[in-house]
């Protein structure tokens, strides 16, 4: 079992730059595959970005290919998410996910966390 909390959302002005934290309870986080996704207002959740259990492999959505980078912490059972060049089009509540693949389909990940808010004005 794995308990994923997110923190770090919030509201930025275009342009600007926000860093994701999930923190994960239980002694098998390194592991998982790490994903972050995202789910704006009336839309279904998409793919943002992949790591695998090592951290050596990372994937990424190509709506935020070279803005964003996901990076995971095992010693302290945490993945990150560094937001950069942020846009209004970004404004969703992102979600951290734990699975074994670590790909695009969310249906791939076991364990997700409630959510963090990011709004992004123009």
């Amino acid at each position: 079992q794995v308990q994923l909390v997110e923190s770090g959302g919030g509201l930025v002005q275009a342009g600007g730059s926000l860093r994701l934290s999930c923190a994960a309870s239980g002694r098998t986080f390194s592991s998982y595959a790490m994903g972050w996704f995202r789910q704006a207002p009336g839309k279904e959740r998409e793919f943002v970005a992949a790591i695998s259990w090592s951290g050596v492999n990372t994937d990424y959505s190509d709506s935020v290919k070279g803005r964003f980078t996901i990076s995971r912490d095992n010693a302290k059972n945490t993945v990150y998410l560094q937001m950069n060049s942020l846009k209004p089009e970004d404004t969703a509540v992102y979600y951290c996910a734990a699975g074994y693949s670590g790909s695009y389909s969310p249906h791939s990940y076991d364990y997700w966390g409630q959510g963090t808010q990011v709004t992004v004005s123009s």
